[in-house]
Parts: C-alpha cells; structure tokens; sequence
C-alpha cells in the first residue's frame, strides 16, 4: 500500500484532514498561506523559505541537482488539496510552479496529483449532492429546472428535452459575456438585438444599406422583447481610421441618455464573435414574446434572459445550497467522503504532455515579465468558466 501525502491550504483544512483521514497511510502537510512563487526566486531564497522547507523534508528525497534522490521518497502520491476557490487556485499554482521547477521527475513518474473537492453540497429533501464547482452546480439546476417544460418562441420549433437544455445552457454563457460587455458601457439588449440579425459583421459597417437593415431587425426584436427600453433611436458615426461607420442606439436608462456604439474595435473582438454565434443559435427557438410550459399552466415571457431566470429559479425552490468557502468548512467525515477517500474520491494526475510548453507558459505566467502575462490572460480570458469575483 502506497503512503499518500495531502499538501492542504490553511490550518483548518489540515485539521479537518487529519481527523478524517485513514492514518494507516495517508499524512497531512498543512502549509500556512502562499508559498514563495519560485519562478522569480533564487535557490537561495528557495531554501530558506520555511513553508518550502517543511515540504522538502516531507518528501524526504532532497532537492536539487546534487542531493535530489527519488529513491529516497516517501511518498508516491502526492496530492494537492486547496479549496476550490481563486486563492486556493493560486496557492495551487504556486506549488505546482515549485514542483515543475524542482521537482519535475515526480510530476514525470505520476506521483503528483490535484484532489477535487466540492465547491457546493446540494440538499433536496433528506438526499444530497456534491457539486465539484460552478459550472457543475449550473448543469444541476438547468437538469431539475428544465427537464419536463417546453419553450415556444414565434415562428420556431418548440424545445423541450435535450434542446431546452442546451437553449438554457448557451443563454447563461451568453448574459456571463454580456455582463463583460455591458461594464464597458454597451447595454445588453441593444448588443443582443444587433448580434442575432443575420448581416451582423465587421463587413457590415462598411455599408450603410446593410445597417439600416440591421438596425430595423434589431429595432423590431426590442419592441417585442424588451419594452423598457423603448423608444430606441438609430444613428450612424463616421469611423475615418478604418474607413467606415459605427451603429449608434441611443436609449434612456434609469431616466439618463446612454448611446451603445458597435464599432469596429468592438465589433472584430472575440466576446463580441461569440456574442453573435450565441445570439443567433439561441434565435433558433423563434422570435420574443416565448411561452414557458404547456397547456393551462403555460406562461408568457418577454425575452429568453426572462424565460432563463423562470427556470432557474424554478430549480432552486426546495434545494438548501451551501457553497463551502473554504475545505476548513467541512466536518472531518465531509472531507472524507467527497475528497479524500480512494473509493469515492476524483483525482486529476498532473502530466507534462509538452515539456517545451510547459516550461512557456509557467515563464509567461509566474515570471517578472508582465507584458506577456498580459497578452496571455486577454488571449485566453474567454476560456474561463470558473471565475470567482
């Protein structure tokens, strides 16, 4: 039987590890906040870090080049085990910074591994579920709220099964990018309106007759779907660097005058590309007003984010949700069942599929530099899915 180690963020956690823990086998190193980042460290530093230290003992195989000794390990598998939250994700990168940089035969020889503990415990009468994040928690509520209703808009297919789910399922991810967008000063019905109709393109802007069309379909979607925010007035501003126009809606918004420019700079960005495949997917379903269930029990909904929240909503009642800030906050036997016992447990094996890459991207993020930090995190910021603000 293989002794495992558990790397655990924080002494709450650690304590909770240590009471659930089978003894026979399985220790407990709790660290006490975030580690040193090592890409900017010099070995020196490295070493007489305290937090380091205590890892390196419990390794028990030395470290680097002249000491380090895999025969001499005393575990074979190691387990990172931080909360699922943003500080636990970046104490978990800092040790797995550590571990490519001074210890990277063990990541090689599969000892090294990230435990995944639940973000939320979901209760429903005397049953309950563990949902490993954010994300999992959604497909729950979109699987309870959706499973036996049909969504009718105008002129399309009604959905119900599979379809409304994968319909919920894209509208959330589309009001995530909306929310992006909308903090830049754009609303976002306007940018919804203008992103389902079919011309909709950077293209578009070089030609006023494509716009006026646009900007009718668009006006004639806010009319049916959002009534709050008629009237909107249609205009056109003379973009001179590249050669073409900006649509320009203005509308009111709590009594005060707001304009929404689709531009070129924001029309050719990739949250505004995805805005567009999302918009014109979900206009699949049919034009607003939509109905929400069948027969007597039916009721109308203005627009899809309406329809979305009915749903949602509808899941929830009756589910008692805790989102554990922390692994601290789990009773021993929690932390037992749901992240630490080998019958129950997930792990994900840490790999180097591409040395090369690898050794790319800890440089670009952990490193001094931060220009190619930045470039890195705007390339990649709508990969997220799991964004804790």
């Amino acid at each position: 039987m293989f002794s495992e180690l558990f790397i655990v963020e924080g002494d709450s956690a650690g304590g909770s590890a240590k009471q659930g823990r089978d003894r026979k086998n399985q220790a407990i190193l709790p660290l006490r906040g975030k580690i040193l980042n090592v890409e900017k460290a010099r070995f020196d530093k490295v070493l007489s870090s305290q937090e380091i230290k205590l890892l390196i003992m419990a390794l028990g195989a030395g470290v680097g080049r002249e000491e380090l000794d895999l025969t001499k390990l005393r575990y074979h598998t190691i387990i990172l085990m931080c909360d699922a939250d943003v500080d636990g994700a970046h104490i978990r990168t800092l040790l797995l910074t550590f571990f490519y940089r001074h210890y990277q035969q063990i990541i090689e020889q599969g000892y090294l591994y990230i435990a995944q503990p639940p973000l939320y415990r979901v209760k429903r009468g005397k049953t309950q579920q563990y949902l490993k994040d954010e994300a999992g928690l959604e497909d729950y509520l979109i699987e309870l709220g959706a499973g036996d209703l049909v969504l009718r808009g105008q002129g399309g297919a009604p959905l119900a099964g599979a379809p409304i789910k994968q319909f919920v399922k894209k509208a959330i991810r589309l009001e995530k990018i909306l929310d992006i967008l909308e903090r830049k000063g754009r609303n976002r019905h306007v940018l919804t309106a203008v992103a389902r109709q079919p011309g909709m393109d950077s293209a578009a802007l070089a030609d006023e007759d494509t716009l006026r069309a646009i900007a009718a379909g668009a006006d004639g979607y806010l009319k049916a779907a959002v009534q709050d925010l008629i009237p909107v007035s249609w205009s056109f501003d003379e973009d001179r660097e590249h050669a073409c126009l900006s649509l320009v809606a203005a509308t009111r918004a709590n009594g005060a005058p707001h304009r929404t420019v689709i531009d070129q700079e924001l029309s050719s960005s990739p949250e505004f590309e995805e805005v567009r495949r999302l918009a014109r997917d979900l206009a699949g379903a049919g034009e607003p007003p939509f109905t929400l269930g069948e027969g007597t029990s039916a009721e109308p909904v203005a627009n899809v984010q309406q329809a979305v929240a009915r749903i949602m909503a509808q899941a929830r009642k009756g589910l008692d949700i805790q989102r554990y800030k922390g692994l601290g906050e789990m009773n021993p036997s929690q932390l037992w069942e749901t992240t630490m016992s080998p019958e129950t447990r997930t792990l994900l094996q840490v790999k180097i599929e591409d040395a090369y890459e690898a050794d790319d991207i800890f440089s670009t993020l952990m490193g001094d530099e931060v220009e190619p930090r930045r470039k890195f995190i705007e390339a990649n910021a709508l990969n997220v899915r799991n964004l804790d603000i």
